[in-house]
């Protein structure tokens, strides 16, 4: 395989192009030489009422930019801010992709409404040659974008950063299917593997990579993903988890606790992130903690992680996955999550949960049989009581600090209890409406009575399935 860029790749690049082409049968070069990386580097700060930024630097990244550049604008409408890149003198629009922030997800718990606390995050996009003005946009109270800031951008500026170290790591090629600008981009990035786990990093990342191609759609679609893998080496094995007093320290900060969530796993070093993905095409990152404890976490257009020794990993990919590659709101709503709820009950802007506040425009109408009750009946309160007795041995078991054998144990014994009683629920396989989803036990509704979004079962629901072919399409079009 021969890349076409236009110009000189680092040491680190020159060895994914080499290893691709060995592993790899060749194919078409891109026609055209790739245009460079600009990143933007910004503060975002505030509380539950407030909301700054900040510029902090500009960057032109290592590597060319990974895209189609036909592809530059973002149809989609999905993500709680947008990015739009536009033409400094004549205003046209260059660039534009959704997206979600940390901070967005940190606005709605409960410190928030306590103290002001600051995020690093950054923007991404194919430079143009000439000056632009890079806007962020945040959804209203009408559910639309409005501009909430913006910045001049001149990439041949003085004091723009043009030039990088080494890579920290080698970029190991787990799946390569064609030039970047033909294909979605994944990296998987490791935390908490030593020098010595290398090995492990890369036989885990072939694992839950190999895993991923086994669900639709990614299944039908698997020849439009290119996978790339890297790990900084850490001192110790595994990532930090501060409520049982481990603490690690790593090049990419990723832990469990987030937010006071002992599932939930995030790293909140974004600078660290891009620092060390700059050195790999890609336009979506998942990463993967080296621990055996159940977690993980996404956020759309940013990234998303998952514990990768634990015995649900495979799930835990996919279903995090889910989350930052195609935007989808979790359906289940008998687990505690930090996010505080309101009493208002807005339509959501993930594909896959609605508040059904029009029966009859449904947003995935198109998959609905004339004829369906909209809301959907199912067995909603006996999954209910068997819930609450499930999550009251969840929470024991975490409080004991039992061995995780007994936790996936737990989660096996619970998803064949919720398969059992679905089985013989009349509208098993119907989409409709059925009440319970975004983790509210009322007022939003799923579209199946299970997907990956809801429980441990193994598919996605068929509107998700089209959110997410959505989404390869914008970045790896049928020809």
């Amino acid at each position: 395989m021969i890349f076409s860029y236009s110009r000189a790749l680092c040491a680190s690049a020159l060895f994914v192009v080499a290893a691709a082409a060995a592993a790899a049968p060749a194919t078409a070069a891109p026609a055209t030489a790739a245009p460079a990386t600009i990143r933007v580097d910004y503060l975002h700060s505030g509380n539950a009422l407030t909301e700054h930024y900040a510029i902090e630097r500009v960057l032109v990244e290592p590597l060319p930019w990974p895209g189609d550049l036909a592809h530059n604008l973002d149809p989609l409408e999905r993500g709680s801010n947008r990015v739009e890149v536009v033409d400094a003198a004549s205003g046209a629009l260059l660039y534009s992709r959704g997206f979600s922030t940390v901070f967005g997800e940190w606005k709605t718990t409960d410190e928030a409404s306590k103290l002001t606390r600051g995020f690093h995050e950054s923007v991404r996009f194919p430079a143009t040659g000439k000056p632009v003005r890079v806007r962020i946009l945040k959804r209203d109270e009408r559910n639309l974008f409005s501009l909430v800031w913006s910045v001049d951008v001149d990439a041949a500026g003085l004091d723009v950063i043009k030039q990088q170290g080494a890579a920290p790591a080698p970029v190991l090629p787990i799946r390569v299917s064609g030039p970047s600008p033909d294909k979605v981009d994944l990296l998987v990035i490791g935390d908490g593997y030593t020098a010595a786990d290398m090995k492990k990093f890369a036989a885990d990342a072939h694992r839950l990579a190999d895993h991923l191609f086994t669900v639709s759609p990614f299944k039908e679609r698997a020849a439009d993903f290119n996978v790339w893998a890297m790990a900084v080496p850490t001192p110790q094995s595994g990532v930090s988890r501060p409520s049982t007093g481990v603490q690690h320290a790593s090049s990419l900060g990723a832990r469990y606790d987030i937010f006071g969530s002992e599932r939930y796993v995030l790293t909140l070093d974004n600078r660290a992130l891009r620092d060390i993905a700059q050195y790999a095409p890609y336009e979506f990152i998942e990463i993967l903690v080296n621990n055996d404890t159940y977690g993980g976490g996404g956020i759309y257009g940013q990234f998303s992680t998952a514990a990768a020794s634990n015995d649900w990993a495979n799930y835990l990919f996919v279903h995090e996955f889910g989350h930052h590659f195609a935007g989808l709101a979790d359906e289940y709503y008998t687990s505690p999550v930090a996010y505080q709820s309101g009493a208002e009950r807005p339509e959501p802007w993930e594909p896959n949960v609605t508040a059904l506040r029009e029966p009859a425009k449904l947003k995935w109408q198109a998959f609905v049989t004339p004829g369906t009750a909209l809301p959907t009946a199912w067995p909603k309160a006996a999954y209910e009581e068997e819930s609450r007795a499930y999550q009251a041995r969840r929470a024991a078991l975490r409080a004991a600090n039992r061995p995780e054998r007994e936790m996936s144990a737990l989660f096996a014994e619970d998803l064949a209890r919720s398969n059992a009683l679905f089985a013989s629920a009349a509208e098993r396989h119907t989409v409709g409406a059925f009440e319970g989803a975004n983790y509210q036990a009322s007022g939003y509704y799923r579209s199946e009575m299970q997907c990956i979004m809801f429980d441990r079962s193994e598919q996605f629901c068929k509107v998700c399935q089209a959110a997410i072919s959505s989404v390869i399409d914008l970045y790896a079009p049928r020809k």
